[in-house]
C-alpha cells in the first residue's frame, strides 16, 4: 500500500509518516512547502498533474487552515482550504480509482455537546467558520460515496497531540513549562474537559480504516480512554516532568467561557467496526512527548 497524506507537515501528518514507515506503509507525504511532492491544493495543476502522476492506492486529507481565530478572521480563506482543497482531494481520489480515501473531520462539528460522550449519531452544532467549514466537507465527502461510491471515510478527533506539536497548544505549552518549573495556567480552573490522545493512535486508527471494508461510507468518533480535564491533563504532565510549577487557577476570559466546555467521544463504533485497541495510553502518550520536547530544547 501506498498512501498520500495531505497536511503532512502539521503534527497529525508527521507522526503518520513516521507511524507508516515503521508498519511498512509506503507514503508520499505533501504540504504547501517541505516535501520532495509539495504544492497547494487549491491548484487544480498541482493536484491534478502532479499529484496524479504520483503512484498511490490510498489518501488521507489531513491538510486544513485550522487555527481558530484566523478561520473567523478570514472566513472566505478557511471555506477555500479547507472545502474547495477537499473538493479537489475527492476528485483526485475518484479520477485515481483509490481504495479509500480518509477525510479529517473535527470534534469542533459537534460545537459544545448536549449530552456525553459524543456518538456518531449526536447532533451537529458548529459555531464558527472552521466548524462548518468540516460539516462542509463531511457533506462532500459522503456526496461522492453515494452518488459514485467512492470508499470514503470519516474522522472526528478530540484533542491529539505528540512530537511536533504548535508551542502554543496546551499539552506542549504544560510541558514546557513544567520543564521550566514556570507556572501553569489554568482559565477558568481548567475546568474545560475534552479526551486527549497521541498521535500514533490517530495513526493506527488511520491504518484500521484503510485495511478494512467495514469503514467505507462511515464517520468515527476519536479520542484517548475517557475524559480528561484540563486540570487534569496538567496535573499528569506535572506528575509525570516530576515539575514544582504552580497550577494557576484564573478566571475565565470571557462570559461566554464562564460554562466550562464539556465535550468527550463514545468510541465504541471504532472498537465494534474495526476492532480498534490505543497503541499508547495518555501518560505513554505524554512521556514520549515530553522525551521529544526535551531533545528540543
Amino acid at each position: 500500500m501506498n498512501v498520500l497524506i495531505t497536511g503532512a507537515s502539521g503534527m497529525v501528518g508527521r507522526n503518520l509518516v513516521s507511524y507508516f514507515k515503521d508498519k511498512g506503509v509506503g507514503t508520499i507525504p505533501t504540504d504547501l512547502a517541505g516535501w520532495e511532492v509539495s504544492g497547494n491544493l487549491l491548484d487544480k495543476d498541482f493536484v491534478f498533474n502532479t499529484l496524479a502522476s504520483q503512484d498511490f492506492d490510498a489518501i488521507i486529507h489531513l491538510a486544513a487552515i485550522t487555527e481558530i481565530k484566523k478561520t473567523i478572521e478570514d472566513p472566505r480563506l478557511c471555506f477555500e482550504v479547507n472545502c474547495f482543497g477537499t473538493l479537489n482531494m475527492l476528485e483526485l481520489a475518484k479520477k485515481k480509482g483509490v481504495k479509500r480515501i480518509i477525510i479529517a473531520s473535527s470534534a469542533n462539528v459537534f460545537g459544545a455537546p448536549k449530552s456525553n460522550p459524543v456518538t456518531e449519531e449526536s447532533p451537529f452544532d458548529p459555531r464558527v467558520p472552521y466548524d462548518y467549514s468540516k460539516v462542509v466537507s463531511e457533506n462532500m465527502a459522503m456526496a461522492f460515496y453515494k452518488s459514485t461510491g467512492l470508499p470514503v471515510s470519516i474522522t472526528r478527533s478530540w484533542l491529539l497531540f505528540g512530537e511536533h506539536d504548535q508551542p502554543s497548544r496546551a499539552t506542549i505549552r504544560f510541558i514546557r513549562a513544567c520543564l521550566k518549573e514556570d507556572a501553569l495556567t489554568l482559565y477558568n480552573g481548567g475546568k474545560d474537559t475534552t479526551s486527549p490522545s497521541h498521535a500514533a493512535n490517530y495513526a493506527k486508527l488511520a491504518l484500521s480504516i484503510l485495511t478494512n471494508e467495514n469503514a467505507v461510507g462511515q464517520a468515527f468518533n476519536f479520542g484517548g480512554e475517557g475524559p480528561v480535564s484540563i486540570r487534569e491533563l496538567a496535573e499528569t504532565v506535572k506528575k509525570l516532568t516530576g515539575s514544582k510549577s504552580e497550577l494557576k487557577l484564573l478566571p475565565p476570559r470571557s462570559e461566554l467561557e464562564k460554562d466550562p466546555q464539556i465535550s468527550y467521544p463514545s468510541i465504541k463504533k471504532i472498537q465494534s467496526t474495526l476492532g480498534y485497541t490505543h497503541e499508547l495510553n495518555l501518560e505513554q502518550g505524554l512521556k514520549r512527548t515530553i522525551e521529544w520536547v526535551k531533545t528540543q530544547a
